[in-house]
């Protein structure tokens, strides 16, 4: 039995069906931005509540709107 990496790998990081950790992706983008991805991306995943993250994904995206605004 193959022990999880909690710290580097947590299941919830790598279980995307596209097999790509979300990280490799969102390194390139803001910090609002990534993390609002990351949201929608293992949305349900860490935990069972997609609501959850899908209202913190609105919270990063609202907080990068206000941000370019200035």
């Amino acid at each position: 039995m193959k022990t999880e990496d909690v710290v580097s790998h947590p299941r919830h990081y790598t279980q995307h069906p596209s097999g790509v950790e979300c990280i490799d992706v969102v390194e390139s983008m803001t910090f609002n931005v990534g993390n609002a991805v990351k949201y929608l991306w293992r949305a349900g995943l860490k935990t069972e509540d997609k609501v959850q993250d899908l209202s913190k994904a609105v919270w990063y995206l609202n907080r990068e709107i206000q941000r370019l605004s200035r």
